[in-house]
């Protein structure tokens, strides 16, 4: 059923990824399914860009990727091939650009008890549910 399982983490904050993994993982090893890692890269933004160099941008994502490649082989439990995918712009919106990148049938990802601002804002779990091509399930912590 399942073939491309993406999971969406923040590196920097395990309840991102840590009762999240565990499921992403038991269902890649059930269904003989690849795992896609997607995290978002830090961006400096327009406003500021002007203090920072030139590439910083691109510093950010190619730190991110090495970050992502040393969590991958610290995290995920052997005998699961994994791609990984980095992102730089809004969190919501890079998640379901690497769903449909990697061809995802289903996405993986955490979320916490809503705060006041999530439900004025939405939180990036609620705008991956409502828009992603695929199936998406939301792990709480």
């Amino acid at each position: 059923m399942f073939k491309n399982v993406l999971i969406a983490i923040d590196i920097t904050a395990p309840a991102s990824w840590a009762r999240s993994l565990p499921v992403a993982a038991q269902i890649c090893k059930d269904w003989s399914a690849r795992l896609h890692v997607v995290t978002v890269a830090a961006e400096v933004n327009v406003q500021v860009a002007s203090f920072f160099p030139q590439d910083a941008n691109a510093r950010l994502l190619e730190q991110t990727a090495a970050d992502l490649r040393r969590w991958i082989g610290e995290h995920v439990p052997a005998g699961i091939e994994v791609h990984q995918i980095v992102g730089q712009g809004s969190i919501h919106r890079e998640i379901i650009a690497a769903a449909e990148k990697a061809n995802a049938d289903l996405v993986v990802m955490a979320s916490h008890k809503p705060t006041a601002s999530d439900y004025l804002l939405g939180t990036n779990a609620a705008h991956v549910v409502r828009h992603a091509a695929c199936s998406v399930m939301v792990v709480r912590n």
